[in-house]
């Protein structure tokens, strides 16, 4: 759809001789208006250039020249009455993305699982990764690990990493950029593989029948704009407090210390009492041959033990898991972290190993043969569509519909760096289909978006989106070589707080 163009009717004829004799006044040459001022803008290397308005005529003849192709009649008549992603879909390319996969894992764990309304995708994922040990252990057919458990403290302990980080920035000007995207983003729903370890590390694990989501944990942007709102008021208290005449490290702490109860108090109130961490539980449930089973155990000791020798799945095995990450704007075998990105004070900070996709995508494979599944993160957003759970770039033929590529000279690095990609969702591999060359195909992508989406809650990636959208998966190191895993005995390159890798899946 408007690709072609057909020939002008004698009115847009005239019209743009109209248009082109008034830009012929203006000294028209070489296609280039030129207009002279003695306030012209210096600009770009010396070139003098002064802003140019958007002439009516021009448009209005844009508009005639467009409307006289029939096929953009059509097009207009299309696009303009429905969603042109439901319009540009590509048949073939979804019949193409078939769930069939020649390696996968033999234990995918359920059911699928649901974030409902919340960005806690991060949570879900790594849950979704440590309970087939569990299920494996218990003999189970379904089970969840509580999310709404690790997103009670994750709310808490981002709420006092914030309020240290305020503090620790309080010589800076309030309009300083470090200041304001603290300000900008103080407690939110997403979080990283190394932020999930911490939680797990200081308050251990519980099933989700002991801790189940409340309504605040499956809608959460009342309590985010509750919180959110409280903390921006203590920032402001605590840099007025550190910049006063009575300024102590005592007076900051006691006033931290009782704005971290208030939110406490809020948390508590909005998502219900925690399991205490170190207090002993008792879990009861039906294993898949229906037998009554009772388990007697702490947050801290469930999480510990964790195992599976079958998958060779344990805690002191996912607690060595690292992330590998594809940033093409930096040096392949780089290792990267991001300056004032977590969670927990003195927990785990972020790190990425940056490697090229080859080698991340080669052990994915590899874990995905050893039976176990893959964290990944990706920008969901981009080529995919959520109701039969496709992600592939053919998915959508805008180039049909409005001829122009959405992209054009725009590659993964650009993208990145001018902010039109980053990681906003994490889920996990399960599967990969590999052709005879032993070239990876397509993946199957366990989501939590519940059953209502995809394959009942499955998704298919073809190959060349991962390798274009996905941007980071954690494996364990015995998958990757001794040159990749030295990596983490570098000095890491330190990347802004804004920089697009900070980005909270």
């Amino acid at each position: 759809m408007g690709a072609q163009q057909s020939k002008s009717s004698p009115e847009a004829a005239a019209h743009e001789k109209a248009v082109l004799d008034r830009l012929q006044s203006l000294k028209l040459e070489d296609d280039f208006v030129h207009v002279s001022s003695e306030k012209e803008a210096l600009f770009n290397g010396g070139i003098n250039r002064k802003p140019e308005e958007l002439a009516v005529e021009i448009t209005q003849n844009w508009q005639s020249k467009l409307l006289a192709d029939p096929k953009n009649r059509l097009a207009l008549s299309a696009l303009s009455s429905a969603n042109p992603r439901d319009v540009l879909t590509n048949r073939s390319t979804k019949i193409a993305d078939q769930h069939v996969f020649n390696v996968k894992i033999p234990f995918e764990g359920a059911p699928i699982t649901n974030q409902r309304s919340s960005g806690r995708c991060w949570l879900f994922a790594s849950t979704n990764v440590f309970r087939i040990a569990i299920m494996k252990k218990y003999n189970l057919d379904a089970f969840e690990l509580s999310q709404a458990y690790l997103f009670f403290w994750d709310k808490l302990e981002k709420s006092n990493f914030f309020l240290e980080n305020i503090i620790e920035t309080a010589d800076q000007p309030l309009d300083e950029r470090l200041v304001q995207r603290l300000l900008a983003d103080p407690v939110s729903d997403g979080g990283q593989w190394d932020m999930v370890y911490n939680l797990v590390d200081k308050y251990g694990l519980v099933p989700q029948t002991l801790y189940p989501d409340s309504w605040n944990a499956m809608s959460s942007s009342t309590i985010n704009y509750i919180i959110v709102a409280k903390l921006r008021e203590y920032a402001v208290v605590l840099r007025d407090l550190a910049s006063g005449s009575r300024k102590s490290a005592a007076t900051l702490s006691a006033a931290k210390d009782k704005m971290v109860r208030e939110i406490h108090l809020i948390l508590t109130l909005t998502l219900g009492p925690p399991p205490s961490s170190t207090d002993e539980f008792e879990w009861t449930f039906l294993d898949k041959d229906g037998r009554a089973r009772t388990v007697v155990s702490t947050p801290h000791r469930f999480a510990k033990d964790i195992s599976s020798q079958e998958f060779r799945i344990t805690s002191s095995a996912i607690a060595s898991m690292v992330s590998l990450v594809h940033d093409p704007r930096h040096a392949p075998l780089s290792l990267m972290t991001v300056d004032r990105l977590g969670n927990v004070v003195g927990g785990r900070g972020i790190t990425y190993i940056n490697v090229d996709m080859d080698t991340l995508k080669q052990a994915c494979v590899s874990m995905l043969r050893a039976g176990l599944p893959v964290f990944f993160g990706s920008d969901v957003g981009k080529y995919s569509e959520r109701t039969q759970g496709v992600m592939d770039l053919e998915l959508f033929d805008f180039e049909l519909g409005f001829n122009v590529r959405l992209y054009g000279s725009l590659d993964k690095a650009a993208r990145l760096r001018v902010g039109e990609s980053a990681m906003t969702h994490a889920m996990v591999l399960t599967a990969v289909h590999v052709d005879a060359e032993g070239k990876t195909v397509r993946w199957r992508v366990q989501n939590s978006w519940g059953t209502g989406v995809g394959e009942k809650g499955w998704f298919v990636m073809s190959d060349a989106w991962m390798d274009q959208f996905v941007y980071q998966a954690v494996v364990d190191p015995r998958f990757l070589s001794r040159k990749v895993r030295d990596v983490l005995n570098k000095e890491p390159v330190v990347l802004p707080l804004w920089d697009p890798m900070g980005a909270l899946a």
